[in-house]
């Protein structure tokens, strides 16, 4: 009888921890150069690097290493953990956590193509978008890894009221947050804008 899936599950186990997070790490730079290569700036074209650009529709959103909309990328984490539990719950948590960060990666990547960032433009809020700065995505990355390692070690009940707790605090402070987010690319609506321009 063929073992050869077996064999692969069982030496995926045995892997290190450390192991995993190499390839992780390996994927984030990855997804730099392949930004890089994309055309896109290593950091603000402002000249300036700071940990933070808080204001919403500034040209500094999406420039620094972080902003309003890294605590959406935080949820990603969660939800990665949960669908990959679901997925592959057997699998080795390191495995698991590789293949979160490599899927935020992927994110990372699209959302920087011409076709997602024009989509993105329809919205209020992202009129002028062009995209992230590469430490803005690999801040976005290590955000989704921290909401994996949340989920991992918070009850599920806990993970669920965080995820409802940054949704409705950046609806309320930001009139955006990460469901806003998908609808808005998704099938832009009019009146999701106006309502995000305070009309």
């Amino acid at each position: 009888m063929p073992t050869g899936g077996l064999d692969q599950v069982t030496g995926a186990a045995q892997r290190p921890l450390s192991a995993w997070l190499c390839i992780a790490t390996a994927v984030v730079g990855l997804q730099a150069l392949i930004l890089f290569v994309m055309g896109q700036p290593p950091i603000c074209t402002c000249g300036t690097v700071r940990l933070w650009g808080g204001i919403v529709s500034g040209p500094e959103t999406s420039q620094q290493l972080t902003d309003w909309y890294t605590y959406t990328h935080v949820i990603h984490g969660l939800v990665y953990y949960a669908l990959l539990w679901l997925i592959i719950p057997r699998s080795p948590i390191g495995l698991r956590f590789a293949l979160a960060v490599g899927i935020e990666a992927g994110w990372e990547v699209l959302e920087n193509t011409p076709f997602v960032i024009d989509r993105y433009r329809q919205s209020a809020l992202a009129q002028g978008y062009f995209g992230d700065s590469i430490i803005n995505s690999i801040g976005d990355s290590l955000a989704a890894a921290f909401g994996f390692l949340l989920a991992r070690l918070l009850p599920v009940w806990s993970n669920i009221v965080l995820v409802l707790a940054v949704e409705l605090t950046l609806g309320y402070l930001i009139r955006d947050n990460l469901t806003l987010n998908i609808i808005q690319l998704i099938h832009p609506s009019e009146a999701i804008s106006l309502w995000q321009t305070g009309k």
